[in-house]
């Protein structure tokens, strides 16, 4: 019986495929709890000790992702006056007017609140030498509550220049 090289060479790969195949298969372990956990990184042991079961064999059901249905009303051909003025793709100076004023009204409320808050903050950071609490017997907490109210000025102040940024921007 004469074997031929090449049919030994597919034989050969062949074996070692299936062998590394066999070695990379884990098996595969469902353990319970809040978030259930999948894995493969257990031993046997570990698996029972959590009370983990082994999903091999057990059926996977793959779902399709769906699709999101288009909204007729905000269609790119709606003819709606609202949303188009009397021209193609413009909208009537009036109402953008309008829209402008509401905004700007809007954002002026955010900016009074904003700066509100701020000085809030800063009466009670006083400079840095705000009075301690009573509840503040140690002197960390109170350092704690100082550098918090700081850090709290600093984003209130950004958030006030950013405001005041995008009212600017207005016509």
């Amino acid at each position: 019986m004469l074997i031929r090289p090449f049919s030994l060479l597919v034989g050969l790969i062949s074996a070692l495929l299936l062998a590394g195949a066999a070695q990379a298969q884990s098996i595969v372990y469902r353990c319970p709890g809040p978030p259930v956990l999948y894995t493969d990184a257990l031993t046997a042991k570990e698996a029972q000790a959590k009370d983990c079961r082994s999903i091999e064999g057990t059926p996977i059901t793959v779902l399709p992702a769906t699709r999101a249905k288009p909204n007729p009303a905000a269609a790119p051909n709606s003819a709606s006056s609202e949303v188009r003025g009397s021209s193609e793709g413009r909208i009537d100076p009036n109402q953008q007017r309008t829209r402008d004023g509401e905004r700007r009204r809007v954002l002026e409320t955010e900016l009074r609140e904003a700066q509100e808050r701020l000085d809030a903050l800063q009466r009670d950071y006083a400079g840095g030498n705000a009075e301690r609490r009573g509840d503040e017997k140690n002197y960390q907490k109170y350092l704690d509550r100082m550098a918090e109210l700081k850090a709290s000025i600093a984003r209130q102040e950004v958030d006030v220049q950013a405001l005041k940024r995008e009212i600017s921007k207005l016509p």
